[in-house]
């Protein structure tokens, strides 16, 4: 029951992502990040089979680490989605991984962007996209609300109005989401939208 979305707005792309990480009925855990910082200006959000999602985004991050240390310059955001998306279109016919991605990134010379990646190796630029049943809900609030050159506070307001909708609307939403950006000023984490907490281990 995976929610994953982002956007691009004036000079800055966010990605969001629920935190539940669920198998079957159970729910594991409700803190699972599923962004990854690809480097100092990158940021990849995967949904998807658990184990492909983890050994994925991690193959990916270092192997975009690794050109950079090789070559001494750091890949461009349609270089390190290209390579992505070559990747998942090789293990395709050998070992397919089932992990879907929005990639999101900003580089000096041509600002934020946003790559939508699907499983089978689709690869497409977009404004806005999403990944999972949150992606029924999400994209029709972003089709509603989205305009390009958003700031961001305007950004943040329609991605809670995203996560409020999917907690409204989606038998079964995930509580928890975890939202990230990337600017000129690089990649971190924005906040949390919190309505469940793991429950603290009690201590022998």
């Amino acid at each position: 029951m995976e929610c994953v979305f982002g956007l691009v707005g004036n000079d800055f792309a966010i990605v969001v992502a629920d935190t539940s990480a669920v198998h079957s009925i159970l729910v594991h855990k409700s803190n699972e990040d599923k962004i990854m910082i690809l480097d100092s200006h990158k940021l990849i959000a995967a949904s998807g089979e658990s184990g492909d999602r983890v050994q994925f985004t991690e193959y990916i991050q270092k192997n975009v680490a690794l050109y950079q240390f090789r070559n001494g310059i750091p890949l461009t955001t349609a270089a390190a989605a290209n390579f992505t998306r070559g990747e998942l279109a090789t293990a395709l016919r050998k070992n397919p991984y089932f992990v879907n991605i929005l990639l999101a990134g900003y580089d000096k010379e041509t600002g934020p962007s946003l790559f939508y990646i699907d499983y089978i190796a689709t690869l497409h630029k977009v404004d806005k996209g999403a990944f999972g049943y949150g992606s029924y809900f999400s994209l029709a609030m972003m089709d509603r609300h989205y305009h390009s050159g958003m700031t961001v506070e305007e950004a943040i307001d329609l991605v809670d109005k995203c996560i409020m909708e999917i907690r409204s609307r989606l038998v079964v939403a995930p509580p928890n989401f975890v939202i990230k950006i990337v600017d000129k000023d690089g990649a971190r984490e924005y906040a949390w939208r919190e309505s469940v907490k793991d429950a603290a281990v009690p201590s022998a």
